[in-house]
């Protein structure tokens, strides 16, 4: 099967424009030119495409796919396993969200008793399915399932309390990230350090056991993947590498 640039973007609902662009960044090249310049596409880069669309679907930038999908290791069908994952993530997280829903408007309507209790478990598994969804593969990757699941049995059995102080350290957190960038304190400055405390503070609360190492690692992880520099420096640039070098440089002499 061949397809024709305008075919195959009617096909995969993407412009004409982002198949060029494609090319240009050397992510998906067409099988052929033709002489008159008109690009073809067959199955395999149909199929690529198709990776390259459920990568970007799972917040992955482009140079990041780029990399994964020329890897020596890459596998298809393992990729497939993966996004389906994620997908049946979003859908478990979507039906706990409309359960919540539908039971608070029966709450309002005065046709149900939504006790406190059911809001606050909600919020947690909540916080659990998006953290899986979003970050699930890599974090299991790198610290195995049984860390992960760990640490997700730690969050849940949290006590109202401890849910506030967690939520309320995490803005605390990002709050003073993004003072200490835009009032440009070094790395190694005290601020630095009293935000790294805040984040190792944070980190234990969800962690079987902190270690300097696997802090060192996460705060890797802002950087070096996509989702997390994005989720850093959504107000402020430079927050995520900030973190990361505070956190190499403090962590260990707190």
């Amino acid at each position: 099967m061949r397809y024709g640039i305008r075919e195959l973007s009617e096909l995969a609902g993407v412009s004409a424009r982002t198949l060029r662009y494609y090319d240009e960044i050397d992510l998906l090249k067409p099988l052929y030119v033709s002489e008159s310049g008109y690009r073809f596409y067959g199955e395999e880069e149909a199929e690529l495409l198709q990776q390259i669309l459920f990568y970007r679907e799972r917040g992955f930038g482009l140079k990041q796919i780029r990399e994964l999908l020329k890897s020596k290791d890459f596998d298809v069908e393992q990729a497939l396993k993966e996004h389906l994952s994620e997908l049946e993530a979003r859908r478990d997280h979507l039906d706990v969200l409309i359960r919540t829903v539908k039971l608070t408007i029966l709450s309002k309507k005065g046709e149900y008793e939504m006790s406190d209790k059911e809001k606050f478990e909600t919020l947690k598994e909540r916080a659990i399915k998006e953290n899986e969804a979003q970050y699930g593969t890599e974090i299991r990757e790198k610290y195995g399932d049984f860390s992960v699941d760990e640490s997700n049995q730690k969050l849940k059995g949290m006590s109202r309390e401890e849910w506030e102080r967690f939520q309320a350290l995490e803005k605390e957190i990002l709050e003073k990230l993004s003072a200490c960038v835009l009032d440009k304190n070094k790395y190694d400055s005290e601020e630095a350090g009293a935000l790294v405390t805040l984040h190792k503070n944070w980190l234990s609360m969800t962690w079987p056991k902190y270690s300097v190492e696997a802090h060192k690692g996460v705060a890797a992880m802002y950087v070096a993947d996509e989702r997390f520099r994005q989720y850093y420096d959504r107000e402020v640039q430079g927050c995520a590498k900030f973190l990361k070098q505070a956190v190499e440089y403090w962590a260990g002499r707190l």
